[in-house]
């Protein structure tokens, strides 16, 4: 099991996917897990067509915060804006994390600003 500054990255995960109020993170892995490379742009543009009431910022900040705390992503900053890909060693305890049944706990507010 791969860990992360002594936890391991499926525990992180779970326990960030557990904070999901709104559903929107839930909505970025589901996005990552179609195997594409995807900027901040693409990932934003996702989530304000699925409905999500989103800004670039907090859509910025997240996604980089999963690359940076979770080290699921795999990262390229040599174009113009930097592009994200869901590392395939990975993909697995994604997949299983999503495909459970649990809901997130419903919180009030715009949880991305």
């Amino acid at each position: 099991m791969v860990t992360l500054n002594g936890k391991s990255v499926e525990d992180r995960l779970k326990h960030y996917l557990e904070r999901d109020g709104l559903g929107v993170r839930r909505a970025v892995l589901e996005l990552f897990l179609q195997e594409h490379i995807f900027t901040t742009e693409e990932v934003y543009q996702h989530l304000k067509n699925s409905g999500f009431s989103v800004s670039y910022r907090g859509v910025s900040a997240m996604v980089g915060l999963m690359n940076t705390r979770l080290g699921i992503f795999s990262i390229d900053v040599t174009k113009n804006h930097n592009a994200y890909s869901l590392k395939d060693s990975y993909k697995d305890v994604v997949q299983l994390l999503l495909s459970r049944k649990e809901q997130p706990t419903p919180i009030s507010g715009n949880v991305i600003q």
